[in-house]
């Protein structure tokens, strides 16, 4: 993995200092609220429902067994609610359960000292108290980690496909692409104050893994026909209030002008993007209405880089080089450690079957640990937890790991031979279920629990399912299925690419649960498509799993053998599933439910 240079420290260490110097100004009163605002924001400080919230950035998804254990000694050390706070957090969860409709689920208890990974290979924590917030960057920058701009309306964390470099299908490894996109992006004079924030994502695999028609700028990998590296560009995806699959404006960039055509795209939006409505302030929806002429004008600027400013960013071979040096196989050991698993027993051969991918390299494989467990919210990890991961990393995986777009971690480098020791750790650990692409691997925000945008509160509906959904023998046999669930129209939980997707409303300052089916977000199954078609009127938590397994039972008796979900669903059409659906209300309810 990428190891930061002398220069690379210094930069992330002087913005640490700048931070606490910002932090220190604005607690004598030297800086106004306001005046803050953008400066945490752009270091990944939120300030969300009950507390503020450090969204910490993982480039590309890569992260190494030290900087795994750093975040486990700030989720120990730092990430703790004043016993009064906690209280009252509770008290206000405690009150909006009584108020809703109906029968209620259990909701799990608010919880502290925990990091949790995100679908954009962020880490973020929920408790940290922002005057701890510059002993935290300085701990981070310790080990080449920041929020620089995780947060505000710039260019964010850079993603990848989790298996870059090392999948079978690998076309083109992106990595040093994606590191020198972010070194280019970072504190970007003329993109730190755009219309709205900007995220793009790389895909160097046949298989889109990253889900990049669902990005600001998504960057596709491939080799023309005389074996020339360069990407399809796709612009203008997103969520949110208006979901669109970004539309390709260019069939074969060369790669050394990705960061000129980067520059002419994202000009031509600093320019033209709305900045007087917010809801309207991405890219999107400039794409959107302009269509052609948006392309005429991204390629009009990025003529004149070329030609004009004499392509100032184009990339070199030796800077490639000098990047790409970083993403080497590293030195590769077995632990060869003893194991006292049954390699014919049934549970591992489903963990198999389920969790553990082929490699690129002979006798090698990659690995999936599920953060989809029971207890814990998706995607959660506790101090403890983060620890051992560390450990895992060491003994198993060259002391690399890497955060993927399902919140889930994969270990990169592990012998096909140490594999039953290394699932027998991970079991000890919760982290074995052989659930990777089933139902309960779902993807789903900490809503309302936490975030002062929410409408709704999502964990305790995934707790509800996880519980629900805990035969192995039942999930294999619904097969590989999206659960995604969001607590707002924001759609930090990608409700609109779900296969199912869970949205949280408000009614009257009561949760509802609006429920779709038909989404995609391009990976495993079928490209990125949006859901959106809702399947009745919005429901009460309680009777959302009742939905789902309404849903489920309707396509295990109409499908096809071996055909899944969301081929079943596209081939049968809505009606029987939204007939199922609605039949899964509580009578007396379905008078209070809000209008499809």
């Amino acid at each position: 993995m990428y190891q930061y240079t002398d220069f690379d420290k210094q930069f992330v260490k002087l913005r640490a200092q700048q931070f606490r110097d910002q932090l220190e100004r604005w607690q004598k009163g030297e800086l106004s609220d306001e005046q803050m605002l953008p400066l945490r924001l752009q270091n990944g400080w939120y300030i969300q429902r009950y507390a503020p919230m450090a969204r910490i950035a993982v480039p590309y998804g890569e992260i190494s067994s030290l900087q795994l254990r750093t975040l486990g000694h700030i989720a120990r050390e730092y990430d703790r609610p004043s016993p009064e706070l906690l209280a009252s957090a509770q008290a206000t969860q405690d009150a909006l359960e009584a108020s809703q409709p109906g029968a209620t689920l259990a909701a799990p208890a608010l919880q502290y000292g925990y990091g949790h990974f995100t679908t954009r290979t962020n880490c973020q924590f929920n408790w940290i108290p922002i005057t701890r917030a510059a002993d935290v960057m300085d701990l981070l920058a310790s080990v080449s980690m920041h929020g620089i701009q995780t947060s505000g309306n710039d260019i964010r964390n850079i993603t990848c496909d989790a298996w870059e470099g090392i999948a079978q299908d690998s076309i083109v490894d992106c990595r040093p692409f994606a590191e020198i996109t972010r070194q280019w992006s970072s504190l970007h004079p003329e993109f730190s104050y755009l219309p709205r924030k900007f995220k793009i994502a790389f895909n160097g695999a046949e298989e889109d893994r990253a889900a990049i028609g669902w990005y600001d700028i998504g960057l596709q990998a491939l080799k023309n026909d005389a074996g020339e590296v360069g990407f399809r560009v796709l612009v203008g995806g997103g969520m949110g209030r208006t979901p669109i699959v970004g539309s390709v404006v260019r069939e074969f960039l060369p790669w050394a002008e990705l960061l000129n055509y980067i520059e002419a795209i994202v000009r031509v939006y600093n320019g033209y993007g709305r900045r007087d409505n917010k809801w309207k302030a991405r890219i999107k929806i400039l794409v959107k209405s302009e269509g052609q002429a948006y392309i005429d004008a991204v390629e009009k600027e990025y003529q004149a880089i070329v030609e004009q400013d004499g392509a100032p960013h184009r990339i070199t071979q030796a800077e490639f080089d000098r990047v790409a040096s970083h993403f080497v196989i590293p030195e590769l050991k077995p632990a060869n450690l003893p194991s006292q698993v049954n390699p014919q027993g049934q549970l591992y051969q489903r963990w198999l079957a389920q969790n553990v991918r082929g490699h690129r390299l002979a006798g090698m494989k990659t690995v999936t640990l599920s953060f989809k467990r029971s207890g814990f919210a998706p995607g959660d990890a506790d101090a403890a937890t983060l620890e051992a991961l560390a450990e895992l990393a060491e003994q198993f995986s060259a002391s690399e790991a890497r955060l993927t777009h399902e919140q889930n971690l994969l270990l990169p480098w592990v012998f096909e031979s140490d594999l039953p020791a290394l699932y027998e750790a991970a079991r000890k650990l919760g982290l074995a279920q052989a659930n990777i692409g089933l139902l309960t691997d779902m993807i789903a925000c900490p809503g309302g629990d936490f975030c002062s945008l929410a409408n709704a509160r999502s964990l305790h509906i995934a707790h509800a399912v996880t519980e629900r959904y805990q035969d192995l023998d039942e999930l294999l046999d619904i097969g590989p299925i999206d659960l995604h669930m969001s607590g707002c129209i924001n759609s930090c939980g990608h409700h609109h690419s779900g296969h199912i997707g869970i949205l949280g409303v408000d009614k009257d300052g009561k949760e509802w649960y609006q429920v779709t089916l038909g989404g995609a977000d391009g990976t495993r199954l079928s490209g990125p498509s949006i859901g959106g078609k809702v399947v009745g009127p919005a429901f009460t938590a309680a009777e959302v799993p009742d939905v789902i397994e309404a849903v489920l039972q309707t396509y295990r008796k109409l499908r096809q053998p071996g055909e899944y979900f969301i081929d079943a669903l596209r081939r049968i059409g809505h009606d029987p599933f939204k007939q199922a659906a609605n039949g899964a209300r509580h009578p007396k309810l379905a008078e209070e439910a809000l209008p499809a």
